[in-house]
């Protein structure tokens, strides 16, 4: 995303850069500052929007904060990337956010990992590899449910109430009202850290099922199903079968 945000600011720079060359060279239009009233100012309005383009440009692709994503908008794993950014920059939420950004990282590596070992131990028309395929993908689904879930809890407070909450700078509101909201942000912050805790259970019981595989003499369905981490998963997703966001 930032190395976009660089190539549309270069080209915006050389669009200016080349407008510029068209219009003061003499081999072009040769407008000449000084020489009429009128090349003048043709020529001080060219530099001058010139320089508003850039300024604007460079504001808005590299200080300017994006809107944040709707969580209903939100499909694919860059999607979620993008959506946890946007809250990066609140200092209260900036160490669970950085932690989220990295388990983030690791269920991608780690899926794309699993599916590599089982394509090469399974074919994929197997039984054993459909049942091993299936239940990392409804395990993937409740890592990116927890993460959507606090998105949408994020979503309820105003980024400039998220800083103030904790650190109040006004008296506007009475402390009895102060203390309740911070309640309330407290308990999303507890929801949060929980939520974290469960996604990382989940990238340990995905990194014992890759152990699991790789000890795995019996290719046998009903063996696949014994396996201590296949029951813990099996166990996990039938717990949060009918949770709610």
């Amino acid at each position: 995303m930032t190395n976009e945000k660089y190539i549309k600011l270069l080209g915006i720079i050389l669009g200016v850069v080349v407008m510029n060359i068209l219009v003061l060279s003499p081999g072009f239009l040769g407008v000449v500052i000084g020489e009429s009233a009128l090349s003048s100012a043709v020529g001080v309005a060219l530099l001058f929007a010139s320089v508003l383009v850039v300024v604007y440009g460079s504001y808005a692709l590299l200080i300017k904060q994006p809107l944040a994503l709707p969580v209903k908008q939100i499909k694919t794993h860059e999607d979620y990337v993008e959506a946890l950014t946007h809250y990066r920059r609140v200092k209260v939420l900036e160490g669970d956010i950085t932690f989220s950004l990295e388990q983030l990282i690791r269920i991608k590596k780690k899926k794309e990992t699993l599916f590599n070992v089982l394509s090469q131990r399974f074919d994929k028309t197997e039984l054993s590899f459909r049942k091993f395929d299936s239940v990392t993908q409804e395990v993937e689904k409740l890592f990116y449910l927890n993460i959507r879930s606090i998105l949408n809890r994020l979503n309820v407070f105003d980024e400039s109430e998220l800083e103030n909450v904790m650190n109040p700078k006004s008296s506007q509101f009475s402390l009895e009202l102060l203390q309740e909201k911070k309640k309330v942000f407290n308990e999303f912050l507890s929801y949060m850290k929980s939520s974290l805790v469960t996604n990382e259970e989940i990238l340990l019981k995905l990194d014992r099922l890759l152990l699991e595989i790789s000890r795995l003499d019996s290719f046998e369905l009903e063996d696949i199903e014994n396996m201590p981490c296949m029951q813990e998963i099996d166990s996990l997703i039938n717990q949060t079968k009918y949770y709610k966001q």
